[in-house]
């Protein structure tokens, strides 16, 4: 029997539970209505879960297929002998659930089922079957149908061996005896086997193998499973070394220049032709000072300031699109952020199942439940009108119809003129498909390390080269046509292709997850301000730059102040309730 480590055995309990779910009014209608009937099972696994049973969407339609099979075989067998029903143990429940459905042919049930090879080649001549009484058994933990075991023997005629002794027999002339051999048995299978087996001795034959196919099926599942937890190890363990590798950045001088002919080993072909400016926003003693002095300005300049004359939304309207049953706090830190900056109104666009625990968070967010419906884009779609910037991938997850739905929502947003903000999984999805933002402008893409080292992988299909990551971001960003590209680390890599910026403001030590999500939000705030502002107030200064640059100084300075106060405890529900004094140090005083 198949061990139960991969959750495919399932118990009395829990088959119950999952027939009463399943054999709902509703949830029966739902069936008959749609061919396509994922997302019912979707939520027959989530009330599960409510009831403490973890199982996946995919399990549950396998075991249902299961005890429909099991069950229409039983009612079958029943035509012929009334006690047949007694060898499927859930009998009277599917009964109840499928006698008012449409009737389904058993032999279509059974002609879907494996069937070995032994049972219909008519091997065994009469009486050679030796067949005793039925017997109920069944393995109670694993909640199986029962079925009546008949132990079966086989007896096959035996084949000589040729064996060369010597010159007595060359290998011709053992090929001839072997084929003598074969036609001799071949002509003992003149019978067909089980031919005086009764109707119900055929089916519980058939029954036994139908079984051993299930089993085999699941065996066959475990081992792919297996398969696909090696691969994942080792693209984590991948990942691991490619950031061990990483090295510390050493000090570089506030201006370097560099021009494509320094390296003419090095592929260009997307960096541009006029000299790349590396400029460091900080670095020690009075160049900190002069760089901080030409840029937080242009922060400043471009925050709107507070009038009683305005009215509500006019600071910002920011979307976040993410949110899903596994990570709810990620779309909370990014929509609570962006409102704790400045911004005026947060939606947040996630699915069903998270709405509700993302909107007991905070009263403050318009939580819309609408990310994994079948209109998802249509819904977000009129929206979009309303927004000033929209911020992809917070909790979003990995689930292929969250992340098409996400893709199709950035090409409305780019179709839209919309600054986009993507990260977290939102990255994923650009790693897979680099077009959904390429050469796009406003879009922002705000990657970690290793998110970083995918990214540049999947578009310049090579290794990254860790020695100088600014150097690389430049060339990440020019190969998606001067995307601006934030790499977060030890200090911000902020690039449009053409110019780097590196912000060095003092964090902390401390490193805490939804820190990335507060920077996002924040930076929903700040693009908008950016992109709104003239020429003349960024000083002909990339917007985006200017607020990736404001958004990073920020979210270290929250760091550094919760750091101070919380230490090594520090969370970011802590780093949020710094924005406010963070932002008055930086941008206000």
């Amino acid at each position: 029997m198949l061990a139960n480590t991969r959750g495919f055995l399932w118990s009395d309990l829990e088959t119950r539970a999952l027939l009463d779910i399943w054999g709902e009014q509703d949830v029966q209608t739902a069936l008959d209505g749609n061919f396509r009937n994922s997302h019912v099972y979707r939520d027959v696994a989530g009330r599960l879960g409510e009831m403490g049973f973890e199982r996946t969407p995919e399990q549950c339609r396998i075991r249902v297929k299961s005890l429909k099979r099991q069950y229409y075989q039983a009612k079958e067998g029943t035509k012929k002998n009334g006690q047949y029903h007694k060898i499927c143990k859930f009998y009277d429940e599917m009964e109840r659930i499928l006698s008012n459905r449409p009737h389904i042919d058993p032999q279509d049930m059974m002609d879907s089922s494996a069937i070995g090879d032994e049972t219909m080649d008519g091997t065994e001549e009469e009486g050679e079957v030796g067949i005793d009484h039925p017997q109920e058994a069944y393995v109670e933990s694993t909640g199986e149908c029962s079925y009546a075991e008949h132990p079966v023997k086989l007896e096959y005629p035996s084949l000589p061996i040729p064996v060369t002794v010597g010159n007595s027999a060359t290998p011709r002339q053992n090929n001839i005896q072997s084929t003598s051999s074969l036609s001799g048995t071949r002509s003992k299978r003149s019978k067909k086997r089980y031919t005086n087996l009764s109707l119900d001795k055929l089916m519980e034959k058939f029954l036994e193998q139908s079984m051993e196919a299930e089993e085999n099926f699941y065996k066959y599942e475990e081992q792919r499973l297996r398969v696909e937890d090696r691969r994942r190890e080792a693209e984590h363990s991948r990942e691991l070394q490619m950031l061990q590798m990483a090295p510390l950045r050493p000090n570089a001088p506030p201006h370097v220049h560099h021009r494509p002919a320094d390296h003419p080993n090095r592929s260009m072909a997307s960096a541009p032709t006029h000299p790349l400016v590396i400029e460091r926003s900080f670095s020690l003693g009075s160049a900190m000072q002069r760089n901080t002095e030409s840029l937080l300005p242009l922060v400043r300049n471009v925050i709107p300031p507070l009038t009683p004359k305005k009215h509500k939304g006019q600071d910002g309207r920011v979307g976040i699109v993410g949110g899903c049953r596994e990570y709810t706090g990620a779309p909370y830190f990014a929509a609570i952020s962006a409102l704790k900056v400045g911004a005026d109104l947060s939606h947040v666009f996630c699915t069903k199942d998270a709405a509700t625990v993302i909107k007991s968070y905070s009263p403050e967010l318009i939580v819309h439940p609408v990310l994994d419906s079948s209109n998802a884009v249509e819904e977000v779609e009129k929206w979009l009108p309303r927004l000033h910037s929209v911020v992809v991938g917070p909790g979003l997850g990995r689930d292929d119809k969250l992340l098409k739905n996400a893709k199709e929502i950035i090409e409305k947003s780019k179709a839209r003129d919309i600054p986009i903000i993507i990260d977290a999984d939102g990255l994923w999805l650009v790693a897979q498909q680099p077009s959904v933002i390429q050469g796009y402008q406003k879009g922002i893409l705000t990657p970690n390390f290793m998110e970083f080292s995918r990214l540049y992988e999947a578009v310049h299909h090579e290794p990254l080269d860790s020695r100088d990551n600014q150097r690389s971001a430049m060339q990440l960003s020019a190969a998606l046509g001067n995307l601006t590209i934030v790499l977060k680390g030890e200090e911000d890599i902020i690039t449009d292709g053409n110019r780097v910026v590196v912000c060095k403001q003092e964090g902390s030590g401390r490193r805490c997850g939804g820190q990335g999500d507060l920077l996002s939000g924040a930076l929903g705030a700040l693009a908008h301000w950016a992109f709104s502002s003239s020429a003349e107030t960024l000083k002909s200064t990339s917007p985006p730059l200017v607020a990736a640059f404001g958004a990073c100084t920020l979210t270290r300075q929250c760091n550094r102040q919760a750091f101070h106060k919380h230490g090594r405890a520090t969370t970011t529900s802590d780093m949020i309730q710094e924005i406010s004094s963070a932002f008055k140090t930086l941008f206000e005083s």
